[in-house]
């Protein structure tokens, strides 16, 4: 049996309520989730939202689209930097996370183990115009 991806961990650990997992909404982060995309992310929730990184520990890319909300309502903003941030507003769950995944740059993912590499500037186009996860 395959040995676990920190991404696959630390969904499954957030999914089944382990003490020791970030909390989020529930029916965000298994419809995020259930997308094929995103599942290669890595999940980051709190505050009300879930965001996703193309790394898996800290500093965190904040270059992809995230998704602010709970079962009834989501907001999904652009990436940190972006001119516009707000990408649409009262969406379900799966509405959003479809709206993240449009939103991806075409080659995102799945999530490099460790750090994110460094780069020259944060990002200032909205999330279909941005540089690729590397």
């Amino acid at each position: 049996m395959a040995e676990e991806t920190a991404v696959e961990k630390t969904r499954r650990l957030m999914l089944d309520g382990h003490p020791s997992a970030r909390r989020g909404e529930p029916a965000v982060m298994e419809t995020a989730y259930a997308e094929p995309r995103p599942g290669t992310l890595f999940p980051f929730p709190g505050h009300g939202a879930l965001a996703f990184h193309c790394n898996t520990q800290y500093p965190w890319s904040n270059d992809l689209p995230f998704i602010v909300g709970d079962a009834q309502s989501c907001i999904v903003y652009a990436p940190l930097g972006a001119s516009t941030r707000v990408q649409s507003r009262s969406l379900t769950p799966s509405e959003a996370a479809a709206l993240v995944v449009a939103n991806l740059p075409h080659d995102c993912g799945p999530a490099i183990e460790g750090p994110s590499p460094q780069r020259a500037a944060p990002p200032t186009e909205p999330a279909a115009e941005q540089q690729p996860c590397r």
